[in-house]
């Protein structure tokens, strides 16, 4: 433990140093034993500095680093020979942990013994004796500590009591009284005071003389006159009444620290003073020093906070105050810079000529990126015109007739202060474009079954390509499949008809898609490519809820066992994207009601953590999504939230947390959990509702089927979450997606489906713009499976996608998000109320 720690700790777990008027004068700390312990920690601190000085490498080769000098020296390099040798420590770092040595001289610490045994060339080691510190007079420590906090209780009846009463912290009032019995007893004013005048404050009060264990005023020469000139100043009197004087220059109390994602940082607290307690670190409130964290763990020998390989969850506000004197505190702001990365949509196209073409790039960073386009190695920015054009801020170039010439390699660049990212989108120009080696080869790719909705329905697979507005691709339930030669939906015992029960379904990398059948125990895997069902995964009975784990390659199964979900389980198929070979894993959590992964994205493309909860527990247990082992709880119970859905920002590292509702018509406040402590910071403000995070964490939109209001919060580029607006919708909001702006880069807009109506709810997040889409049907009627999601759902086709679909009660409808139109309906499809989008990402 540091040097201080164990002061440090005492007091955050509550404990508090009894004293006169809420003082005790830590002179009680000198008796030898506690002086042993404290010069012992000191010995370890000013080893370490020895030790870190020379491995330092301000001008010293790695050769001095392999050199270990005894304490009191370091590794310097000889003038003569430029090898490395020790040599006696100048100065000793100032501070007073006074230990006594074997030549029987009292040192300040540790620091001075051993280097005045290096200047002495002889060994002086630490003695635990009492002679060193009292040399035979009569006056104890305790004595003379009982006699300082005597002398300040007197003070206080001479001192007017509005006087102290004013400063209304401890510490104000202490040094106000140690200033007042300064004055008093320089009689000369000289500033200094002699053994005179301590001796005459004595005889003032000499029916006490009896009281302090043989101790008089003029044991202060002895005790703390540090530079033996036979009187003590102001700052040795302060040094003897342990009073600490802190100070932070204003230009100083807020400081702003930049640094790169992936980097390492050091905050510095700025706060001086003599005799400054250690220094306790803040994040959201929360202390940070004994909290262990892996990538906050050192807080160095002046008591500065390291961040280690820095993400931007890192970022937001950091405090810094000494123990005991919180009104006086300095505040980091951290911001984290992200170099830019970048997608471009499509890799190639071949079109032919007269017809229009879009070459698309989405770029994220910190500071947000500029995008410049290059044409075979060109500036585009040059050849504007009517034909050549830049949309939504340079993400898209336009050509509203293609030519021949405009064949080429066009090089999307995004660049922003701290990195810079490309990436090539290819466009042929040729007759007859669909038999062009380059839409020979594009095909090939496996292009011409991507971008494609499978929709889930009560009659099959359905596969309709948003752009034909048709049907591509019909899977009936008596179709087998392919390992197996089951039927894709067996007509049940007693049933007239052969329909399809489905719950949830995921897209594992546009290769295939998992998707859960209930009422037969099992997963299917639909492969893409081929458009057939591949194979069958048995797990537990009702699987409801599926989620690919991207980072790990493994798709969570989340069974209820009955409709009554009373024997829940939770099971991780691993390999997903292998398509066969998987193997199924049983996990050791139990009861579990749910559970939420945070998704990946452009800029966090790898996540550790996982997070379950269950119906009637008020924590969320942290889960090793490598290991499937918990690491912790993460308790709820002081705000009575049983969690019942979650989301994630990875800007400043925010978990919004819905509790479960009391009644239908009721509604909770969302509580907020910082992931770099794992700790409840409260609520997050009045919002209420079910999160919803866009896909680049910036904006959190909160609403709910029973109410109608619609929050809209933003995580700024500190780590700070504001509110950018609050809306009233009248009915609730059934389902919402994000969508990419088309017209403003780096913005989203949201469409939302409603609660009792068939219209299509649009907002502009930029500006807050609402709008309706009307004419679409009534959602699909009649009794929804218990696993169902949202009473009408909505998808999306991705993070270039301009294509919405939602089902209707034997229909689907397709809009297009572009134009903000009905784009058409696709009638004989019933209960489509599963659906994947595979294509561009």
């Amino acid at each position: 433990m540091k040097p201080g720690s164990f002061w440090l700790h005492l007091t955050l777990l509550g404990f508090s140093l009894p004293a006169a008027l809420g003082w005790m004068d830590p002179g009680t700390s000198r008796n030898p034993n506690v002086a042993v312990r404290e010069s012992q920690a000191e010995e370890s601190r000013s080893f370490e500095v020895t030790r870190r000085e020379g491995l330092s490498s301000h001008g010293q080769p790695t050769s001095c680093g392999k050199k270990l000098c005894s304490r009191g020296s370091r590794c310097v390099l000889s003038r003569e020979t430029g090898e490395p040798e020790c040599q006696c420590l100048e100065a000793c770092r100032p501070s007073y942990v006074p230990v006594c040595g074997s030549d029987g001289v009292l040192y300040e610490n540790h620091c001075e013994l051993h280097r005045a045994a290096c200047l002495l060339g002889k060994k002086v080691i630490v003695v635990h004796s009492k002679d060193c510190f009292l040399k035979g007079d009569t006056c104890t420590m305790a004595g003379y500590a009982r006699l300082k906090n005597v002398l300040l209780a007197l003070q206080t009846h001479q001192q007017p009591l509005h006087e102290v009463e004013n400063r209304q912290d401890p510490a104000s009032q202490k040094l106000l009284l140690v200033e007042s019995l300064f004055k008093d007893l320089d009689a000369d004013g000289n500033g200094h005071l002699s053994s005179s005048e301590l001796a005459q404050h004595m005889l003032k009060e000499q029916n006490l003389e009896g009281d302090f264990l043989g101790c008089t005023p003029g044991d202060l020469l002895r005790f703390d006159d540090y530079n033996s000139d036979s009187s003590l100043s102001l700052h040795e009197f302060y040094t003897a009444f342990q009073v600490v004087q802190l100070s932070l220059a204003p230009e100083d109390r807020v400081s702003v620290t930049t640094v790169t994602v992936g980097l390492s940082t050091v905050l510095t607290c700025a706060i001086r003073g003599d005799l400054r307690p250690p220094i306790v670190w803040k994040r959201n409130g929360l202390t940070l020093n004994f909290l262990d964290l892996e990538d906050i763990n050192d807080f160095g020998e002046d008591d500065s906070l390291y961040i280690t390989k820095v993400t931007t969850i890192h970022m937001g506000n950091y405090t810094c105050h000494a123990l005991g004197h919180e009104q006086l505190f300095q505040t980091h702001v951290l911001q984290v810079n992200v170099p830019p990365v970048i997608r471009v949509y499509p890799e190639t196209q071949a079109q032919e000529p007269g017809v229009a073409a879009s070459l698309r790039c989405h770029a994220e960073g910190i500071p947000m990126p500029k995008i410049t386009w290059l044409k075979n190695g060109m500036d585009v920015s040059a050849q504007m015109s009517k034909q050549l054009s830049l949309l939504a801020n340079g993400s898209e170039l336009h050509i509203s007739s293609v030519r021949y010439e405009d064949t080429g390699a066009y090089t999307c660049i995004a660049k922003n202060e701290v990195g810079v990212d490309e990436d090539i989108s290819s466009l042929f120009i040729e007759d007859s474009a669909r038999k062009t080696l380059a839409n020979i080869l594009w095909r090939e790719e496996g292009l011409s079954v991507g971008n494609m909705f499978y929709i889930f329905s009560d009659n099959g697979i359905i596969v309709i390509h948003p752009m034909d507005c048709e049907i591509q691709r019909h899977l009936k339930p008596t179709e087998k499949i392919f390992m197996s030669y089951e039927e894709i939906c067996p007509q049940g015992e007693g049933s007239a008809t052969q329909s399809c029960q489905w719950a949830s379904a995921v897209n594992i990398r546009n290769r295939y898609i998992y998707v859960a059948q209930p009422a037969l125990s099992r997963v299917l895997v639909v492969d893409v490519q081929a458009q057939k069902v591949l194979q069958s995964i048995g797990v537990d009975p009702l699987p409801a809820k599926l989620f690919y784990d991207k980072s790990h390659d493994q798709v969570w199964v989340l069974s209820w066992g009955d409709r009554h979900k009373s024997q829940p389980s939770l099971q991780v198929i691993t390999e997903a994207s292998a398509g066969q070979g998987q193997h199924l894993i049983r996990t050791t959590f139990a009861g579990v009601d749910d559970f939420f992964i945070p998704p990946t994205n452009l800029i966090i493309n790898h996540i550790r953590f996982g997070f379950i909860f269950n119906k009637s527990d008020p924590a969320v247990h942290k889960v090793d999504l490598e290991t499937l082992m918990p690491l912790k709880t993460i308790s709820l119970q002081s705000h009575g939230c049983v969690p019942q859905a979650m989301a994630h920002t990875h800007l400043g590292g925010y978990f919004f947390i819905q509790c479960q509702q009391d009644t239908p018509t009721s509604t909770t406040p969302q509580l907020l959990i910082d992931s770099v402590t794992d700790s409840v910071l409260g609520l997050n403000s009045d919002v209420t509702g079910t999160p919803h995070v866009s896909p680049d964490g910036r904006f959190i939109v909160s609403t709910a089927a029973n109410s109608p209001r619609f929050h809209v919060q933003e995580v700024t580029m500190r780590g700070e979450i504001q509110t950018l607006y609050d809306l009233k919708i009248n009915p609730g909001i059934s389902d919402l997606v994000f969508q990419h702006s088309f017209t403003e880069g780096n913005q989203y807009d949201i469409y939302a489906t409603l609660e009792t109506q068939p219209d299509l709810l649009f907002l502009e997040l930029s500006t807050g713009k609402m709008g309706m889409l009307k004419n679409l049907k009534e959602p699909p009627t009649g009794p929804a499976w218990p696993w169902g999601g949202p009473r009408r759902i909505l998808r999306d086709s991705g993070l270039f996608g301009q294509y919405l679909l939602t089902p209707a009660q034997e229909s689907l409808f397709l809009i297009n998000g572009r134009q903000n139109t009905l784009r058409c309906e696709v009638s004989g499809i019933k209960r489509g109320s599963t659906v994947v989008w595979v294509g561009e990402v």
